[in-house]
Formats: C-alpha cells, structure tokens, sequence
C-alpha cells in the first residue's frame, strides 16, 4: 500500500475511455431506440434549461473542459446518463465508468489510483462517472473522497434519491449538486417528434396519431427514457400489422399501465406521503385516495400507511369527530392482520372517513402550548388540596385539606384550583366550532366560568 493509503497498481493501466465511450451510445439499428437517441451535445438536451446556461458548471466541464465534482440528481430518464455520455464524447480526459452495483471498495481504490498514474505519467486528466451512487456503501463512498480532494479524478456522479439521505456528508459538501427536474410534457412531446423523424430513430417509418401521442405523454410521467421505450413498442404493435400509422389502441397494446414515481427510501416517499396527509387535512377526499392508490401502487407498507392515519386523527380531527381516532385506531388493527390486497378496502374506507370528518386542531395546539409554558419554567407547586393525602403523616403537612369532591356538586364542577399558581387561569385547549367540538366549546365555557369564580 502506498502512503496515501491507497492501493499500488501495475504498470498497465487501467481500462478506460477517452474521448468516447459506452455511455454515448450504441447506434446500431438493433440498439434500444432511447439509446440511439442520446443527444450528441448539450443543445440537442431536452429540458433542464437551468442548467444550460452560459457558464453554467455544465458548459464548464463539458464545452470547458474544466475539472470540476459533479453531483447529479433526479428523477429516472431526465438527462442524467445523457450528461455523462456528453462527458464521454466530448473531452480528452479519460472516462472511466465505475458500477455501483458490482464494484467494491478494492475496485473503486484501483480507479483513482489509476487515474492518479495517468495525471502524473502523461498529464491525462480523468473523468470518473458513478451511476446510482447511492447505491454505494459508505465506505465505497469513503473510498472516493482522495480522488476527488485532490482533483486526481472529475467525478460525476448520478443518483434518483435525495443526496442529503443518501450520500455521505464529506462527498456531499465537495461536490456541486445539479438538480435535474421532471421533464414537461412539451418536452416529452419533443423527444417523441424528434425520434419519429430522425434517422437514428425511427426515421419516418410511422407516424402518430394525436391521441396516441397524448397517451404517450400522459404514460411518460416526465420520463424521456419511457417514453421512447413506449413508442418503440407501440411502432412494433402497428408495424407488425402493417400499419404506418400508430393509433392509441397500438399505444394502450404495447403500454397497459403508467408507472409510478415513488422510492420508500427516497424523497417523493415523503413528497407522497405530505400531500396524502395534507390532503385528507384539507377534507380533499379525492386527492387523498389518489395520493393512496400511488402508495399501494408502489409498494408502500400498510402499516406505515395506518400510522399515519392515527397520527392525522390526532393532529387534524381530534375532538370534532371523536370516531377519528378509533376508525384509524381499527383500521390499522385490521390491516395488520390481513394485508394486501384486501387491506386497501380498510385503507380506503379510514381514509374517506377522515378526509370527510369535521376538522380540529385544537388537541395539537393544547398540547404543544401546555409543554411550551413546562419547558419555560412554569412548573409551580401542586396546590396542596390537590396532594397525596393517603400516607401516615400527609394530613399534618396539609395535603388534601379543603379538598372539594366534584361528585358532591349537583353540577359536577366545584369552584376550586387545580393548575399551580404559575399557570393557574391559563387556557391551552380552545374548541373548534366545527363537528362534536361546538358543542364541547359551549359546555367547556360554563366549566371554566364555574371553575375560575374564585
């Protein structure tokens, strides 16, 4: 092992790509169509014109040729493999692309000592391409921090999960993070038209009608990847009946189903779920089904789908539907013992339930502004009528002296201090006037005039 720590290598270097590679695509006609169709330059880019721009780090690296630490992060099919593609085919530098699905920390070692050979035997610089880097350990990721503090590798690095989950604090903070947004759909409309005519596409073979092509869009998702994997089938389903033309019923042949954006690990696990919980808050019913037919879709575990519906009983209804909290409390109970599929039904029938429920959040608040005053210091002395008066000796130190027993009142309420002085008067619950909560309000002012008429 040399003094730095990494791993001395033979003579041979290691295999790369310099001025092209594997990433910039197979053009034979048997190659996949959204592979023949890789943009050959940063203008031919559907999409993230905010990354574009003049100057941008992309033009630097690319059209520059500047070394720089690149981390690259978004959705599927939106521009990330192509970027580095365009980092393959248009620099001097060796490109040396590195699998986080196979590679280990050895292999990881080797490629930036490799590339520390090459920058100091002939001047090469190294571009280092790391797909699904969140796929690496963190010690793979470790192993990447030499090559890129001392600038002996550019890396560029892709991953569809947020980074600041995914990717360790050291390679985060050294890295510049682009972030590539969905594609719209005039951008997938684009990228169709473009691969209808173009001769590394499909060259004017067919053509589209407008219903198919919206079906198209729609199906896509923001996913240029998909959606000329989709057209490729549909042409196949039309031109296999001889037709010139694909229509929407070739398009529904080849594609049955949309696929659903959600990683359990990632951010749009917790996009999803803010917007399914929000949108039951907002007693949208529809949007909150919706919301769940794409967690159940993707994989999503029922119990954590239960959880937070107990947690939105709470939060949201509380007392302006007492039944809340049980019908999630029920809920959760049934789904964990029957499970999907038919586990969606008790899902949908709490989620109905709770999205239409009257909303409070009353509980909350109370809650949140009796533990703010705790941890403010108002913590006085229990009242001494309200003390433990039932060991030998209590009595003589006052406690439960002048105790008023509620139950002796007709009205169930006595006149007497129950809070310390710190916070006696203070009022934390304030009923809602929506639902059962209205009439709690009404019931809830005579207690306090009776219970404050000192």
């Amino acid at each position: 092992m040399s003094s730095d720590g990494l791993f001395d290598l033979p003579d041979a270097s290691l295999p790369a790509t310099p001025g092209g590679g594997s990433l910039s695509g197979n053009t034979a006609a048997n190659a996949p169509l959204a592979v023949r169709m890789r943009p050959r330059s940063l203008d031919e880019l559907v999409g993230q014109q905010h990354l574009l721009a003049p100057g941008s780090p992309l033009r630097q690296m690319i059209d520059g040729n500047q070394p720089l630490t690149i981390l690259l992060w978004g959705p599927p099919g939106t521009g990330k493999t192509t970027i580095a593609s365009l980092l393959s085919a248009h620099t001097d530098r060796r490109f040396v692309e590195v699998s986080a699905v196979s590679a280990g920390v050895k292999e990881v070692r080797e490629t930036i000592v490799g590339a520390r050979r090459a920058l100091s035997q002939s001047g090469v610089e190294t571009v280092l391409f790391v797909d699904e880097v969140h796929r690496f350990s963190k010690s793979q990721q470790d192993a990447l921090l030499p090559g890129v503090e001392n600038r002996w590798v550019s890396l560029v690095a892709a991953t569809t999960e947020n980074p600041h989950f995914s990717v360790i604090s050291p390679l985060l903070s050294r890295s510049l993070l682009l972030t590539l947004e969905s594609l719209t759909d005039d951008d997938i409309g684009v990228i169709l038209d473009r691969a209808l005519v173009d001769e590394r596409g499909l060259g004017g073979m067919v053509t589209l009608t407008e219903e198919a092509r919206s079906h198209l869009v729609r199906l896509a998702g923001g996913d240029g990847r998909r959606v000329l994997t989709y057209l490729e089938a549909a042409a196949g389903a039309a031109t296999s009946q001889g037709k010139a033309q694909v229509d929407v019923e070739d398009a529904a042949l080849a594609v049955d189903k949309a696929a659903v954006r959600y990683d359990r690990q990632g951010d749009q696990h917790y996009d999803v779920t803010s917007a399914f919980i929000k949108s039951i808050r907002g007693s949208d019913v529809d949007a909150a089904l919706h919301y769940l037919a794409r967690m159940i879709e993707a994989g999503e575990d029922p119990r954590f789908i239960a959880r937070r519906l107990m947690i939105s009983a709470s939060e949201d209804i509380g007392l302006a539907d007492p039944t809340a909290l049980t019908t999630a409390v029920a809920a959760a109970q049934a789904v964990a013992m029957i499970g999907f599929p038919e586990a969606r039904i008790t899902l949908s029938q709490a989620v109905i339930a709770l999205a239409t429920a009257p909303k409070s959040n009353a509980a909350y608040k109370a809650i949140d502004a009796a533990i703010a005053d705790v941890r403010a210091g108002k913590v006085g002395a229990v009242p001494p009528a309200l003390r433990d008066a039932h060991y030998s000796g209590a009595k003589k130190l006052g406690h439960g002296h002048d105790y008023l027993y509620a139950h002796s009142d007709p009205r169930g309420v006595v006149s007497q201090q129950y809070a310390p002085d710190e916070v006696d008067g203070a009022t934390y619950y304030e009923p809602g006037e929506h639902g059962a909560e209205a009439a709690i309000a009404e019931r809830l002012a005579r207690i306090r005039a009776i219970l404050r008429d000192r």
